[in-house]
């Protein structure tokens, strides 16, 4: 989750389970149709193992790439959404809404975390990565804090234990730093935060993505592309953004650092504001997705989750398993489908 200030939501209205599930939806019609795939060829199928050559992501064949699909929301405990962490629900998005790709938020902070529910949290992140193999998508597994630098060992160790399961598939991505705070300074301690990770995995994996987190919840990418990471193959940049409050400033610095050659990845970004909440905001985030098809920037909106938030996909007491239709979906759910389904084969929605 984003947050530009150090805050959280009230964990028991944003977080935990209605009581019970609304009763409209116990009867639930048939997922609204969507064309099937051009073929039955999967993404992985298709592009291969991807890697990094200048600004962009590439595929075996060396053509420059751009990926589609949502984010689970934090993996945390008790909180109410790890209820989606099932692969029916990564195959319902690879089938019915054209997601090539999907991202773990492993939660990495707070009661209920992998910090102190480790095999829990591990579990959940592995049912992902092993449904996205299955379905033929790749997968983002996010250690996902704000204070990743207070943690580095529990870090290195969950991400050689993912290198060393996973790290010959080609569909594995590391993120290793879902958004340091602003406060955290880039040069002194999220780089070389990084460099200690990236060394772990690279012992391990020598080649797969691994995607960098910037200062600033993941704004900074102007600072990253002016004193980047050297040494390595195969790193991409996070860049993150909610469209209802991160607009032209933003975008101008994501272009900057385009410009310098730093490659992006938009492993999380919402159609309403930094906390998570508001309206859809669809101009800006139309002017966001235009910049990542220019640029063919691959991206995951946040959030698989029907907290009560304008972020969630999903109404409250929506299924966990997939087979959503039009009723179980918010706003932005419906939205970012509409997206998802279309991008890279058609023009994006109209405002």
């Amino acid at each position: 989750m984003s947050f530009t200030a150090p805050i959280f939501h009230t964990l028991s209205a944003a977080f935990a389970l209605a009581s019970t599930a609304c009763t409209s939806l116990s009867a639930q019609p048939e997922p609204s149709p969507t064309p099937a795939r051009s073929s039955q060829v999967t993404p992985v199928e298709e592009h291969g193992a991807l890697s990094v050559s200048g600004v962009h992501i590439v595929d075996e064949s060396g053509a420059p790439v751009s990926f589609a699909g949502p984010s689970f929301f934090w993996s945390t405990t008790g909180w109410g959404q790890e209820r989606f962490y099932n692969a029916e629900a990564v195959r319902f998005f690879a089938e019915d809404w054209n997601a090539k790709i999907v991202r773990a938020a492993l939660a990495a902070e707070r009661e209920g975390s992998y910090l102190t529910d480790p095999k829990a949290n591990e579990a959940r992140a592995y049912t992902i990565v092993d449904a996205a193999i299955e379905n033929g998508l790749y997968v983002v597994v996010d250690w996902h804090s704000h204070r990743a630098e207070e943690n580095v060992e529990e870090a290195v160790g969950f991400f050689q234990k993912l290198a060393t399961r996973y790290g010959d598939t080609p569909n594995l991505i590391y993120e290793i730093y879902n958004e340091p705070l602003d406060t955290t300074d880039w040069a002194s301690v999220v780089k070389p935060y990084s460099e200690t990770v990236i060394q772990a995995i690279r012992e391990i994996d020598p080649d797969n993505l691994i995607v960098v987190g910037t200062q600033s919840w993941d704004q900074d990418v102007d600072k990253a592309a002016d004193d980047p990471i050297i040494g390595y193959d195969n790193l991409v940049y996070a860049v993150h953004f909610y469209a209802g409050s991160h607009k032209d400033a933003l975008r101008a610095k994501a272009q900057y650092a385009i410009d310098k050659g730093l490659p992006l990845m938009a492993t999380e970004w919402g159609t309403v504001n930094y906390d998570g909440d508001g309206e859809v905001d669809r101009t800006s985030t139309l002017a966001w997705l235009k910049l990542l098809q220019d640029n063919s920037i691959s991206h995951m909106n946040w959030a698989v989750s029907d907290a009560t938030e304008g972020a969630a996909m999903f109404v409250k007491g929506a299924p966990a398993d997939g087979g959503w239709t039009e009723d179980h979906l918010s706003e932005s759910g419906l939205f970012v489908r509409d997206i998802m389904r279309g991008w890279g084969t058609e023009s994006l929605p109209e405002e």
